[in-house]
């Protein structure tokens, strides 16, 4: 029996502003330089300079707050001709004079990797919605290549964090389109899928290729732990078959971002730190680094064009009056623009000041052992920001310390109990973890139940399930893989 239904769906598509907005809080000191740069080339109405009349950004100010001021707010002609109205369009967060004592700050050259992909989606036919889900997928892509999150907590991410209504569809088309770009083999949600898109891009007539695919599809955790008996019965193939597959397989890239992304590689970029930190005697003193990013204001040249044409309302050409229009709206664009980055700087500086405060022992001398656990939970908790805000400020910044340069992301952990009750961070048990692993004795390496053994005769109460995880973080294969003859 066919039945008709009436049914409401509450839909709201990312805007301009909020995908900007979302762009400048991710993205590090060299790429908002370049950000700025191309503001100021296709904007008249923004210019580089420093309103007479600036002020600083308050401490206090609440980013979100303003931010729902922002959206209630309208503009009328008369914000644009009035001086008084343009009180403060700063968007240096620290002064410095000549006598300042100057430290010279890494540069960085080329694009970064998501750049990289982020060119590659603008070359395809999308829409505008479609085009924001996708820059969404890219930004969740993490520097080895992956998208490491299910699609069904990103579309929860989208509903909550942004008003966004997506589909695990949607996202999944999107996702396959992104998983066509170069590097190959990025977007996968596991070495499996990465190897996948790789070997397929391969001649599939070669005998060693079409076997590698069938491995990687049909046998790959026979591969992984090394049961190539069964993988040569199942198939029929012989010795000589399957070691021409194996090494086709091993020429694959298991992390095809890594190219771009691995801070090590000192030949790829030199990182460039976003926060500048100085230990006073015990007074810590956070800032921005600004050096090159410019300071903007509105250009007085075109609010002067509008408060002429604007006593002449009635003596207005067709000519001026698509003026008045045209300048109007760049100045709407460029007011935002500028309110945008110092929302951003006050997010930015909100969120290191909560981290410092809460690791503040670690961050006196860099001692790696006064690490507390710290979850992004935590500093949403303390800032009142949501944990995808902190998620996005901590991806892909750094900040220079007086004991070195280290990624946000560096000081967030996870917690475990010892048998004392106190808690301890996830990094140490790592550290044993690496410890125990180096010194084993390679003939008959420790498997995962005897390092969580050795974990809770150690006080550390750990599950073998999470020895596993952390040594997998580490990039340590398991006991059968490190057997050495």
């Amino acid at each position: 029996m066919l039945k008709q239904k009436l049914q409401q769906k509450l839909l709201q598509r990312l805007s301009p502003q909020q995908i900007q907005m979302i762009k400048l809080l991710e993205i590090p000191t060299m790429q908002l330089e370049q950000r700025i740069k191309r503001e100021l080339e296709e904007n008249p109405v923004l210019e580089e300079g420093r309103e007479e009349s600036d002020s600083e950004i308050g401490p206090d100010e609440d980013p979100v707050a303003d931010e729902k001021d922002r959206d209630n707010e309208e503009f009328s002609l008369e914000d644009y001709i009035e001086d008084d109205d343009l009180p403060s369009y700063k968007t240096e967060s620290r002064n410095y004079s000549k006598d300042d004592k100057r430290e010279e700050i890494p540069f960085s050259t080329g694009s970064t990797f998501h750049e990289f992909l982020e060119a590659q989606l603008g070359l395809r036919k999308l829409d505008e919605n479609q085009h924001a889900l996708a820059e969404y997928l890219i930004g969740n892509i993490d520097e080895d290549g992956y998208l490491r999150r299910e699609l069904e907590s990103i579309v929860d991410d989208l509903a909550f964090s942004l008003n966004v209504t997506a589909t695990e569809e949607e996202l999944l088309e999107l996702l396959r389109i992104i998983q066509d770009f170069d590097p190959v083999g990025v977007g996968a949600r596991d070495l499996r899928e990465c190897l996948l898109l790789q070997v397929r891009e391969k001649d599939q007539e070669l005998p060693e290729i079409a076997l590698a695919t069938k491995i990687i599809r049909h046998h790959f955790d026979e591969f992984t732990r090394k049961h190539y008996e069964k993988i040569k019965n199942k198939l029929g193939i012989s010795d000589e078959d399957l070691k021409g597959a194996i090494d086709e397989i091993l020429k694959l890239n298991p992390k095809p971002g890594s190219s771009f992304s691995d801070p090590l590689n000192k030949d790829s970029f030199t990182i460039v730190p976003d926060f500048i930190l100085e230990n006073n005697d015990g007074e810590f003193q956070i800032s921005l680094n600004s050096r090159n990013t410019p300071e903007l204001r509105l250009s007085k040249t075109y609010s002067e064009m509008l408060h002429s044409y604007a006593s002449s309302k009635e003596k207005q050409t067709r000519e001026q009056k698509e003026a008045i229009t045209f300048v109007k709206q760049k100045l709407d664009s460029a007011k935002w623009f500028i309110d945008a980055i110092r929302q951003r700087q006050n997010t930015l500086m909100i969120t290191m000041n909560a981290i410092i405060e809460y690791q503040h022992n670690y961050f006196i001398e860099g001692d790696e052992t006064l690490l507390k656990p710290m979850i992004l939970k935590d500093i949403a908790d303390r800032t009142g920001l949501d944990i995808s805000t902190i998620s996005r400020v901590a991806n892909s910044k750094y900040i220079q310390t007086h004991f070195g340069i280290f990624p946000l992301k560096y000081f967030f952990s996870e917690g475990l109990q010892t048998e004392s009750g106190e808690e301890v961070s996830s990094r140490e048990i790592k550290k044993i973890l690496f410890e125990c692993i180096e010194n084993e004795e390679k003939r008959k390496p420790l498997t995962d139940d005897k390092l969580a053994s050795i974990l809770q005769e150690k006080g550390y109460h750990i599950a073998r399930r999470t020895v596993a995880k952390y040594r997998e973080q580490l990039n340590i294969p398991v006991a059968r893989m490190r057997k050495e003859l």
